[in-house]
């Protein structure tokens, strides 16, 4: 089997789907060994995908398009999440499940949901769409899970619209679950501009930029026509993929092919696009050709990326374009040269673990020693450690600010928020489930290196959420290490 380019996670998965029960595993092998120089294996060949079975991960729902418009699934019940007890202290009324729809208490209303099942009471689509919602902004995977299964069995005779499957959609990428994302936007029976923009954009968020790029070429093949906030999400691709000539050829495209005049946001996002791989530069000059004045948001977008890159020179320049054009963008540290949108009270990272039961979350904060288990924790990250440097794993010390000794920096590095919640995450999850990590921050560049090679050791997928979306596996990462 020859490939002249390397195949996209929606080709690799559609062919690992046709071998099921069609080809020998051969077959599927051989499609595995062309892509496994790119990161984007690390989505289409999960540990969980059954080549016997077809796509049915232990932690994914198996869809079969029903005529409601939404998904059927052959397994029952809620999915590892614990149903509601016959004791249980909620009433069971749709004024609770409001009140904590409204105060973002996802627990607890997903346990509300529960007992009106049991009690047979309709919870109506706006409700389902309103769970969604905090499902969503909570990256609470396991209970997002409990409501689309609510919306499948109990919405089935009313008529589902696309916004409602751009929804889920949406809902299942919020929460950083790309198999159930993909497989709800392959069983979609109707798509529109929303759906589109919105695989475009999340892809991206989750690392797989190049997949994004994939799928505009897909919607541009079927003969639609992309509007204007589309190429915004294409631009954020070819950002991630440092590949300014491919944006550039899709911005002149978006006016002469499409007739779509370029606005402020179009800009923002080619002077990031520009400067985030360090052409400062270039992305001066092509703001000082831009037809209209430069907004606040392009100087801000410049001067991020000059103290990223250390040209602390262009970045004094533009913070004093943005004091000038809006002072209150700038507070004392943004002033003192610290990025924009980094700025936070304490580096703090969330652990959302799921084991069969309750969703169950831990918060770290970068030299956290508060967990009852602390001693379990630091001793388990020295031990992998030391595997790590045998796996190659050289520390970045620079990222430990602290005039301290190499030894020491070595431990600052080692309590970052992000490892010790991957490590409580290991030893407190089912073996070989995936752990997910919602971080404040920008994620360190340290720490990226440590747990790519963290996910190797311990064969386990590891999905961190800072400014994006990371998936480390099998020693690898989604974004290519473009963050």
């Amino acid at each position: 089997m020859m490939f002249s380019k390397k195949a996209s996670l929606v080709t690799v998965s559609s062919l690992l789907k046709l071998c099921n029960g069609c080809c020998s595993r051969h077959v599927a092998n051989c499609i595995k060994r062309c892509n496994t120089s790119r990161a984007i294996c690390t989505s289409a060949e999960r540990s969980d995908f059954h080549l016997s079975g077809g796509y049915q991960a232990d932690d994914s729902l198996d869809y079969q398009q029903n005529r409601a418009g939404l998904y059927n699934q052959k397994a029952s019940g809620s999915y590892g999440y614990k149903h509601a007890s016959s004791n249980s202290s909620y009433k069971g009324t749709l004024e609770e499940l409001d009140s904590f729809c409204r105060d973002g208490k996802v627990k607890e209303a997903i346990e509300v949901l529960q007992v009106l099942e049991k009690l047979h009471i309709h919870v109506d689509l706006q409700h389902c769409l309103q769970l969604m919602h905090i499902c969503g902004k909570a990256k609470s995977l396991e209970e997002a899970r409990v409501v689309h299964r609510h919306a499948l069995q109990h919405l089935h005779p009313l008529p589902v619209t696309v916004s409602t499957n751009n929804r889920v959609l949406e809902m299942y990428f919020e929460c950083g679950s790309l198999d159930d994302a993909i497989n709800v936007f392959k069983s979609m029976p109707e798509r529109d501009l929303t759906t589109w923009r919105t695989m475009i954009k999340q892809l991206t968020k989750n690392g797989f930029a190049e997949d994004s790029i994939d799928i505009f070429t897909q919607f541009k093949n079927m003969g639609l026509k992309p509007d204007g906030q589309m190429f915004i999400g294409v631009f954020g691709a070819c950002s991630m993929l440092g590949d300014i000539s491919e944006g550039m050829l899709h911005f002149e495209s978006m006016s002469k092919d499409y007739g779509i005049v370029p606005t402020m946001a179009h800009y923002v996002s080619l002077v990031e696009m520009i400067a985030s791989i360090g052409h400062l530069d270039e992305a001066l000059e092509f703001i000082e050709k831009m037809p209209m004045e430069p907004s606040v948001e392009i100087w801000e977008t410049l001067m991020n990326s000059c103290r990223v890159h250390g040209n602390t020179e262009l970045g004094d320049r533009c913070a004093e374009l943005v004091e000038k054009l809006d002072p209150s963008c700038l507070n004392e540290k943004a002033k003192a040269g610290l990025l924009l949108g980094e700025i936070s009270e304490q580096n703090k990272s969330t652990i959302n673990n799921h084991p069969k039961g309750l969703s169950r979350v831990h918060e770290f904060r970068t030299g956290d020693t508060s967990d009852p288990e602390n001693d379990k924790i630091y001793t388990f990250l020295r031990g992998l450690r030391e595997q790590m440097k045998e796996a190659g794993y050289i520390a970045e010390t620079r990222y430990a600010l602290h005039d301290i000794d190499q030894e020491d920096k070595e431990d600052v590095l080692l309590a970052h928020s992000e490892r010790l919640a991957v490590a409580k995450g290991l030893f407190s999850s089912p073996a070989r489930s995936t752990i997910r990590v919602m971080k404040n921050f920008l994620i360190c560049p340290d720490c990226h290196t440590a747990l790519k090679i963290i996910s190797k050791i311990v064969g386990r997928e590891l999905v961190i959420q800072a400014k994006r979306f990371h998936h480390f596996k099998n020693g690898l990462c989604s974004c290519n290490d473009c963050f």
